[in-house]
This record gives C-alpha cells, structure tokens and sequence, in this order.
C-alpha cells in the first residue's frame, strides 16, 4: 500500500471518528473554501466542503468571523447590471480592510482581596509596582499606540493610571463592557466556582465586548493601529478564545498574571495571530503573581 493510500485511509478514519469538542456559542459556521494557502508548486490546497466536517469540530477557519469580510457587506441585489463584474470588483476593493490592528490586552495589577465593594479593591503596593513595570515594558517597545480601552473597575482604572503615566498623549477610554464577569460555563466545569446565575447576564457583556473591540480595521483605516486594552483575566481569555475561534468553554484552562501582556494580531484578510500570551517575562520574579 502507497504512503499516500495510507495517509487517506487514516484520514478517513479520523472523519469517522467520534468528536467531543463543543460548539462555539454565537453559532460559528465553517468556512466554505476560498481561504486556502497557497503550496509553494502555486496551487491552491485544496479545501474540504463543510459538510466533511464533523459537526461542532470548528475544524475550519471562518473567514467572516468578524462580519466584515468584503463580499459580506456588499448587497449583491444592487449591483448594477451594465456595469457587471468591474463594478462589483470597485466595489469589494472599497470595502477592504488595508492595515493591521495590534490588540494589546493587559491584565489589572495585583489588587486588595478583602475590598467588600469594587472601590474597596484598589491596587496593593505590590500591584502598583507590577503597573509600572508594565507601563515601562509598553513603553520600551517603542510603538505609536493610539488609545488606551480600560474596564470602568477600580483595579483596572487604577492600573491604567499607573500605564497612562509611561505613554504620554495616549488618550484613555473607559468602558462598561470590559468589566469582569463569567463569560460561559467552563468545560470542564468546576465545582467550587460555578455562578450559574450571572452566566447569562455576564456572558452577553462580554461577548458584546468581544463583537465591539476585536475585528479587524475598518477599511478607511490607512496605517497600522496599536491599541491596548487593561481589563480582566476572565474577559482576556475570553477574547482569545473567540478571536482564534477555539470552542470559548475552554477559556478556563488558560492562566494569566496581574499585569501581563497578551498581543493579538488581526490581519486586513481576517486572519488571527497570538504573538504573547499573559507575557510577564520582563518582571523580576519576586513580582509576579497570579490573584
């Protein structure tokens, strides 16, 4: 038997076999072609149809992740008929993303457990060195970040108060929505922290979050963008859950330090990148903690 006869018999097997991954939550479908990578002969691997994949496998990139990708925010029922083909290619061509965004997302330095009430929880002494340090590491990467997105919580205003100071003229945003909270059940579950309650209410925060600050630029955007977003260790291992499109319930499974780097990289075409996650590398250890 041939190694390629081999190969796809092995294959077929895997297809057959049982799947236990879970399905992402907001419904994402598979990717139907058109997204390959090209093999270095000059031809176009080729793409199994969806329905090859086993249902919930999320085996497949979806392109239109996001919903910004440009034929999907084209109405095809207004094309004008004379003109065709090289109106509907203007078209597209417009509506093209061009740069590359830089996703930033810090997490809020250590901060007082014992606070009843959020304003009670501000940054130990501890947490406010941890901020400085990140605030210098940001700083030293010598980018022309644009903004500053912050959760409205005190451990996480506070933190960026401290950033803010090493990236002078960057202007700071509070939000609502990067507040932390329980994002979906986790799988595997855990016993001791289960608030099946607030799942509901938390979970559609920050997904909104998520849908609102991570796609990719808008197609009037010339320039590469570099934005930093300090929030919550829930809500960052959300986010890159969803933007790499890997089934959210196992957000849980990562961990991340108070004040760590995690840089997501969103090309013009949609495509994800992780370059760093929960990066504290640039703190000695005697500062590095995980509450």
């Amino acid at each position: 038997m041939s190694f390629r006869r081999a190969l796809a018999l092995a294959a077929c097997g895997l297809a057959g076999g049982s799947v236990l991954f879970s399905a992402v939550a907001v419904g994402k479908q598979p990717a139907r072609g058109g997204d390959a990578e090209p093999r270095p002969g000059g031809s176009a691997a080729a793409v199994p149809p969806a329905s090859a994949a086993p249902a919930g496998t999320g085996g497949y990139w979806d392109s239109n992740w996001d919903r910004r990708e440009p034929l999907a925010l084209i109405n095809l029922k207004k094309k004008n008929e004379e003109t065709g083909e090289e109106e509907l290619a203007s078209r597209l061509d417009h509506c093209k993303a061009k740069a590359t965004r830089h996703i930033f997302l810090i997490r809020h330095s250590q901060y007082n457990l014992d606070g009843r009430a959020d304003k009670d929880r501000t940054l130990t002494p501890l947490g406010r060195e941890q901020a400085e340090l990140t605030g210098h590491r940001l700083a030293s990467l010598g980018l022309k970040f644009d903004q500053i997105i912050h959760s409205s919580m005190t451990r996480a205003t506070e933190t960026t108060e401290i950033i803010s100071k090493h990236l002078p003229g960057v202007k700071k945003i509070s939000t609502d929505l990067l507040r932390e909270g329980a994002p979906i059940e986790p799988d595997p579950p855990v016993s001791h922290w289960k608030p099946e309650a607030v799942y509901y209410e938390d979970g559609a925060r920050i997904e909104a979050a998520f849908r609102n600050f991570i796609h990719r630029a808008d197609a009037k955007q010339e320039d590469d963008s570099y934005e930093i977003f300090v929030c919550h260790a829930n809500v960052i291992r959300y986010i890159v859950c969803r933007a790499l499109q890997f089934p959210p319930e196992g957000w849980l499974r990562m961990s991340l330090n108070n004040g760590s780097i995690t840089h997501l990289v969103i090309r013009p075409n949609g495509r994800v990148a992780l370059r760093t996650l929960g990066d504290t590398g640039f703190m000695p250890p005697d500062k590095i903690t995980r509450t």
